[in-house]
């Protein structure tokens, strides 16, 4: 007597109508998330901002000169600091900064008041509060909230040239 081996039948997949289906609301679905996505981040720029063009200058706008011209922000670099941190106090750092003042720069006092206010509040710091990117972003915000206040206002933005723990 013969065995006879009998095969299940084969397993049917989805049929190429229900594949091309779901690729189709995949697709539109990828579609209207782009599109609502750039119509919400398009809404939070201008035109000029995109196109890399400066914004229009205003009459009105402060620092500026007789005809209504915006001054042009300086870049003035501090020199380098080096110091310890507060702990551990084994490990080093060293900054190069470099200030964005509005015209009329600020006299050399003041650049040198900043100066020593921002390597002061260097000593201060624990390794802790700067590691990571969320730590570097705190840190650039507090130097940058230093310089303004020791500058009056003048100073724009603080630019992290080097930094360097050891």
């Amino acid at each position: 007597m013969a065995v006879i081996e009998q095969s299940p039948p084969p397993a049917k997949g989805p049929s190429l109508v229900a594949q091309l289906g779901a690729l189709l609301l995949m697709t539109a679905t990828a579609i209207g998330g782009g599109w609502f996505a750039g119509d919400y981040l398009g809404a939070t720029t201008t035109h000029e901002e995109t196109a890399g063009a400066p914004a229009a200058p205003h009459a009105d706008a402060e620092g500026a000169d007789d005809k209504g011209v915006p001054a042009r922000p300086v870049l003035m670099p501090l020199a380098p600091m080096t110091t310890n941190l507060a702990a551990p106090s084994s490990v080093w750092v060293q900054m190069e900064l470099a200030l964005v003042v509005d015209a009329p720069q600020p006299p050399p006092e003041v650049i040198e008041a900043i100066h020593q206010d921002l390597f002061a509040y260097m000593r201060t710091l624990k390794m802790h509060q700067v590691e990571g990117a969320s730590g570097y972003q705190h840190l650039k915000a507090d130097l940058e909230e230093r310089a303004r206040i020791r500058s009056g206002g003048q100073v724009r933005q603080i630019l992290i040239r080097t930094l360097l723990f050891e």
